[in-house]
């Protein structure tokens, strides 16, 4: 279990992991470890926006470390598939042509564009948050990763190789009951955190779990590492737009 908790922090975050042998063994609980990567993420975000503003600095600052600060701990591994996502989607070429794109290491003029756009509109999200939200955008990385990790043991895979392939068949059938035990553990928390937002939050993951399914399956014939991290990215952006709409409204 160690060696798994281990393996999930050395693939999805930059904090510094002890060298372990990677066999399907150790890999097995690796994706039950994987919302554990979000709640660091999140209490970095929190701690950011409170030093932040004991620091005195203004909203420009803090959104653009808030908006940063993701990726940097994450290393970019999922801004990179999403960025991998939308060439393929926007290609529209055949599904195997789409595959390949997803393997293409160059960035195509798409990726560009939809990333600059997709930082600017979490820039502008994240300029309306404030300590009363943090926390409940905080607990959206935990379901993000939750979600994701679902989807890695439970949908049907594009290709038998690549990253999403070989974590699902490391993974043994108590995974998927462990990551759903999660799920319903994690929706009762932020239902405690802020019962509103907490709704609003559970709304957008499922909505965006939903079309991810669905696209997946029509565009490329399932998922692969690339699309997980496509959604995980869409969906935190989803989870953002849904609290700053939430706390509008009250």
């Amino acid at each position: 279990m160690l060696k798994s908790l281990i393996i999930a922090f050395a693939t999805y975050s930059q904090l510094p992991m002890p060298h372990i042998e990677w066999d399907e063994k150790s890999m097995k609980y690796s994706m039950c470890f994987f919302p554990l990567v979000g709640a660091f993420i999140g209490l970095c975000s929190i701690g950011c926006l409170y030093g932040m503003h004991a620091a005195g600095m203004g909203k420009i600052a803090v959104s653009g470390a808030l908006t940063a600060l993701p990726v940097l701990l994450s290393g970019g591994i999922h801004m990179d598939g999403f960025l991998d996502t939308i060439d393929a989607r926007r290609s529209y070429q055949t599904k195997q042509e789409k595959l390949r794109i997803l393997k293409d290491p160059h960035a195509g003029a798409f990726a560009i564009i939809y990333g600059i756009i997709y930082v600017l509109l979490c820039l502008c999200l994240f300029s309306e948050i404030t300590e009363k939200e943090i926390m409940s955008v905080a607990a959206g990385y935990v379901l993000s990763r939750i979600l994701s990790a679902i989807s890695v043991v439970t949908f049907p895979k594009a290709k038998g190789d690549g990253m999403a392939a070989q974590t699902a068949d490391a993974a043994g059938g108590s995974v998927k009951w462990i990551l759903f035990a999660e799920l319903l553990v994690w929706i009762a928390v932020l239902l405690f955190l802020h019962p509103l937002y907490g709704a609003g939050i559970i709304v957008a993951g499922i909505l965006c779990f939903a079309y991810y399914r669905s696209m997946s399956h029509r565009l490329f014939g399932g998922i692969t590492g690339d699309l997980a991290g496509w959604f995980l990215q869409v969906c935190e952006g989803m989870i953002l737009l849904a609290v700053v709409i939430v706390s509008h409204i009250i």
